[in-house]
């Protein structure tokens, strides 16, 4: 019996050398990593920086905080103040500002009010006049003068003024030198001007010189002299 020979085959040259190409792939060296940029890194250092003293400031604000006396509801120049006027605030520290501390509300209540004090407002010490209200055992007499018969200087809640009753035509012709008469009042509220430029002085008078003064108002025989502040 013949033998029978085996014939080997033979790879492909173009396989053998894709088998010599074949294993792990060689992994490409990127190279030494670029370092930031040190420009960059001082910016953000900075805001960092300013972030936390920022945040520092705003912390030390809120904390810098004090009560003081603010008005609750509206108060009109001459009233005498009471405790359900005021309300207390909590407020940060301002050199501008010279509100009255809580402590010190002994110094607001019973006062009266030395003009017209809108909610809200922070009270100061020149709110209020010292002294006895302004109303107290007075009567109110309502005053319209006309431009000429005010100071220029603008009145104010508290300022004493003397009532002077003018001369009318005939009796400064009788009588030129004589004195004419006064009567000591003191303002407690001066209203806005009218297209013309008067106003509506309320003054507080003694009630025994309240018809008089009443009486030269309606004549228009009037004129207000205001005094030396103190």
């Amino acid at each position: 019996m013949a033998p029978t020979l085996t014939r080997q085959r033979r790879a492909p040259a173009g396989d053998a050398a894709k088998d010599e190409k074949s294993g792990p792939l060689p992994v490409a060296d990127p190279g030494p990593r670029r370092s930031r940029r040190p420009a960059l890194v001082a910016v953000g250092v900075a805001l960092a920086a300013v972030a936390g003293l920022t945040a520092g400031y705003m912390v030390d604000r809120a904390g810098n905080r004090v009560e003081v006396i603010a008005v609750a509801r509206p108060i009109p120049a001459g009233k005498v103040i009471s405790a359900d006027d005021l309300k207390s605030v909590s407020v940060s520290m301002d050199p501008a500002l010279h509100p009255v501390p809580v402590g010190r509300a002994h110094d607001i209540l019973g006062k009266a009010a030395a003009a017209d004090l809108p909610a809200g407002t922070l009270v100061t010490d020149d709110s209020v006049r010292a002294g006895q209200p302004l109303r107290a055992g007075k009567d109110t007499v309502g005053v319209l003068a006309k431009v000429g018969q005010l100071p220029a200087q603008s009145l104010q809640a508290g300022d004493e003024v003397q009532v002077v009753s003018t001369p009318g035509a005939q009796e400064d012709k009788a009588s030129p030198a004589a004195r004419p008469s006064t009567i000591g009042a003191v303002v407690l509220q001066v209203g806005e001007p009218d297209p013309n430029g008067a106003r509506v002085v309320d003054l507080a008078v003694n009630p025994v010189d309240s018809p008089v003064v009443a009486s030269w108002a309606a004549t228009g025989r009037i004129a207000l002299v205001l005094k030396a502040r103190p």
